[in-house]
């Protein structure tokens, strides 16, 4: 199976009410440093994101942040990051951040987290890359996510594929190694010039 390069992260801006988010987050940044894998997310100094790129950057791992072009300036930016791309909207944050990733793994967060990761799962679904997604399950913050996409495909509005289709763990070590194992070569449909 190939090694996971880099793996695009979706988490919150904020920390929850949980210490264990933030352990998490902290844990997951070292342990893909540990292991060579960089991080591409949200380019955040607050919350899960900061926490994330904390653990990443103190295991010595590289760091890149990519933020929409109107949120710069709204939003505190990782000061110590290896690199930051600046997009034109929300939606080229996505691509990009795709585009840079061969594995995508959510952390518990809000609206914003939960539309990156269902967007991956789409595009994933339509053909459009064909690289492994993940929950990082802490405390069993996405069963609810869970429980919606097996109703979705018990009411057969999604291919069961997809139950298959997501990576689910509470460990950052398992759950990565998880990803590598359901990795396959990195397929991309261009889009139209």
């Amino acid at each position: 199976m190939p090694e996971l390069q880099r793996i695009a992260v979706y988490c919150g801006a904020r920390t929850g009410n949980r210490e264990v988010y933030l352990e998490a987050a902290r844990a997951m940044g070292g342990v893909m440093a540990a292991r060579g894998v960089g991080l591409v997310y949200g380019g955040g100094a607050v919350g899960l994101m900061g926490a994330l790129a904390d653990g990443a950057l103190a295991g010595g791992g590289e760091v890149i942040g990519v933020i929409p072009a109107f949120m710069d300036g709204r939003e505190s930016i990782h000061g110590g990051l290896s690199e930051l791309r600046i997009s034109r909207s929300m939606h080229d944050r996505k691509a990009t951040m795709l585009d840079l990733a061969d594995g995508v793994i959510a952390l518990p967060g809000g609206l914003g987290t939960l539309d990156e990761f269902v967007e991956a799962l789409t595009w994933a679904q339509l053909g459009l890359h064909r690289i492994p997604c993940g929950l990082l399950d802490v405390d069993d913050y996405w069963e609810p996510l869970v429980a919606l996409i097996d109703h979705a495909i018990a009411r057969g509005f999604v291919d069961a594929a997809m139950a298959n289709g997501v990576v689910r763990g509470n460990d950052p070590a398992q759950l990565i190694d998880a990803l590598t194992d359901a990795s396959v070569p990195v397929r991309r449909i261009p889009e139209p010039d």
